[in-house]
């Protein structure tokens, strides 16, 4: 696995970038598909953030899927802590999940109970940034599963079956929403 260390509004001193590059590479052993991984370290000066100054996001691309995850922590190392658990978790529920793929589903939709009340709001908006990425074609389970693993409230992906652009979202109540265009 590559592995990349780098700091954002700060140094990463030699022994810390050894650190996480061996932790890293240690957990990316549970994929073992020898992919690259991005370490960010970054610093707030705010002093209202003192419990969480420290941040450190990992990245990696692997198996198809954007694998993203974030630490908090009042020092650095506390931070790497905490963001190489979430990942090695990630890695275990992504490794389960396609290894549990090819298995029979139930006969579940995304739709069920689907809210179409409109809400609308005022206001001026500003877009303040804009992500650009491949979109390949997948099932609404795939999506989900990358949805997942990235930690967004949604995702908005190409539909395998239809060719059409659909998003599918978090729910208030905790189930999964898909939108299709008609």
């Amino acid at each position: 696995m590559d592995v990349r260390v780098h700091g954002r509004n700060m140094s990463v001193s030699a022994d810390l970038q050894e650190l996480a590059d061996d932790r890293v590479r240690h957990a990316g052993r549970i994929l073992e598909d020898g992919v690259a991984a991005d370490v960010e370290f970054s610093e707030r000066r705010n002093p209202r953030q003192g419990d969480n100054r420290y941040r450190v996001e990992i990245t990696s691309h692997t198996a198809g899927h954007t694998v993203r995850v974030q630490g908090e922590g009042p020092d650095d190392r506390t931070a790497l802590d905490r963001a190489l658990n979430k990942f090695e978790n990630q890695l275990r529920r992504l490794k389960d999940r396609l290894v549990h793929r090819s298995r029979p589903r139930s006969n579940k939709t995304l739709n069920e109970g689907l809210d179409t009340s409109d809400e609308s709001h005022s206001g001026d908006f500003e877009i303040v940034r804009t992500k650009r990425f491949e979109m390949r074609p997948m099932t609404p389970e795939e999506a989900a599963l990358q949805m997942e693993m990235i930690g967004h409230s949604f995702f908005f992906f190409l539909d395998a079956d239809s060719g059409k652009h659909c998003v599918l979202y978090h729910r208030d109540d905790g189930s999964l929403g898909l939108i299709e265009p008609q």
